[in-house]
């Protein structure tokens, strides 16, 4: 089985950053692609950014420019480092792995989810 262990939530005034952590571990033959969602109350969750197994990464505008997507391919991690916050980037954020056991099969694993909070 795999598990997936978010951590680096917290709160932070407008204006600062936060660095998210998703680490993986159990059976794992590959690592695909990586992404981060968040959502807030009341709100659907979103995809924020996403990177592939090559190192290419894509990003929501409501984030480009202010968050970085980064993975570490040796520890099975994925990271969203987070600049410049907003109120509006409050939520539970949640990182998603898709993950092949083996050769032949492919899952997508979704860790516990980790608060941010951005107020002042």
């Amino acid at each position: 089985q795999v598990q997936l262990v978010e951590s680096g939530g917290g709160l932070v005034q407008p204006g600062g950053s936060l660095r998210l952590s998703c680490a993986a571990s159990g059976s794992i033959f590959r690592i695909n692609a990586m992404g981060w969602y968040r959502q807030a109350p009341g709100k659907q969750r979103e995809l924020i950014a996403a990177i592939t197994s090559g190192g290419t990464s894509n990003y929501a505008d409501s984030v480009k420019g202010r968050f970085t997507i980064s993975r570490d391919n040796a520890k099975n991690t994925v990271y969203l480092q987070m600049n410049s916050l907003k109120p509006e980037d409050t939520a539970v954020y949640y990182c998603k792995l898709s993950i092949s056991g083996s050769y032949y099969v492919t899952s997508d694993y979704w860790g516990q989810g980790t608060q941010v909070t951005v107020s002042s």
